[in-house]
């Protein structure tokens, strides 16, 4: 295998590790609006980071940071309903960082490579920044699962048990941030969110527990994002939307293979 191959394999499987568990809790608590908030944001941090002359990654994941805490902060005010809060971040934020690139005519951007992926320009460089960016979400992830699965299932009641309902929500919101942040070279920064909802919600007929259905999420991403490589590698299809494209095939066989009936895992 050629070795751009070889490092779109690992960069694929890794962000697919990440996301399926972290996908897992963006539908059970219905935020994949707030996914797709802070993909758009990401073009915004693509943006600064060419203006300021940084690391691409790192504006990424201080912009996601920044769009998670304003946010949060305006939902305490309680300004609008959150859904019209989100919409106009998501579009102001998008419309922002292509103002912002405009300004930039001596810079050469790859605008269709930022919006949908280049899984097969995957250096490194992306590698390192995935793997780590994995290790530390994943870290946070175990050690928060209880908390996050309380306010789940009822922030009224896991507050009463001590639980710091803000403070754990915040987290959560960040890890998506930073999920999206490593995920922007994969997928792109429009199809991001897909790669968070669409395993997630295929591996819930499948699961019993929560923890049975993170796993098969991870799972299901995987397995989408090696058949999305062999079809763009067989093909010459864009291997980003190609493993969106798989997800979701995925997803309609499992819903329409008959199972056993389970009990849904939340």
């Amino acid at each position: 295998m050629a070795d751009f191959l070889i490092r779109a394999l690992l960069g694929g499987v890794g962000v697919a590790i990440i996301a399926g568990p972290l996908g897992a809790f963006v539908v059970w608590r219905r935020m994949a609006y707030f996914g797709d908030t802070l993909a758009h944001a990401a073009l915004l941090g693509i943006s600064l980071g060419i203006l300021v002359d940084i690391d691409l990654n790192l504006a990424v994941i201080v912009c996601c940071v920044l769009i998670s805490l304003l946010l949060v902060s305006l939902q305490r005010r309680r300004i609008i309903a959150t859904d019209t809060l989100l919409g106009i971040m998501a579009h102001s934020s998008l419309s922002l960082g292509l103002v912002t690139l405009s300004f930039l005519p001596e810079v050469r951007v790859d605008l269709m490579g930022y919006l949908f992926g280049d899984l097969l320009a995957v250096s490194q460089n992306d590698l390192i920044w995935i793997y780590a960016g994995g290790i530390l979400v994943l870290g946070l992830l175990i050690k928060l699962w209880n908390p996050l699965l309380a306010i789940t299932i009822d922030e009224e009641l896991a507050q009463v048990e001590g639980v710091p309902v803000a403070q754990v929500r915040l987290a959560l919101m960040l890890l998506v941030g930073i999920v999206i942040a490593v995920a922007m070279k994969i997928i792109g920064v429009l199809l991001i969110t897909s790669l968070l909802i669409i395993p997630a919600a295929a591996s819930r007929r499948l699961s019993d527990t929560p923890e049975k259905m993170a796993v098969l999420a991870s799972v299901i991403g995987v397995t989408a994002v090696c058949l999305g490589l062999s079809a763009s590698y067989f093909w010459d299809t864009p291997a980003g939307p190609s493993v969106v494209v798989c997800a979701a095939v995925l997803f309609l066989l499992i819903h329409i293979v008959p199972l056993p009936s389970r009990r849904p895992s939340l």
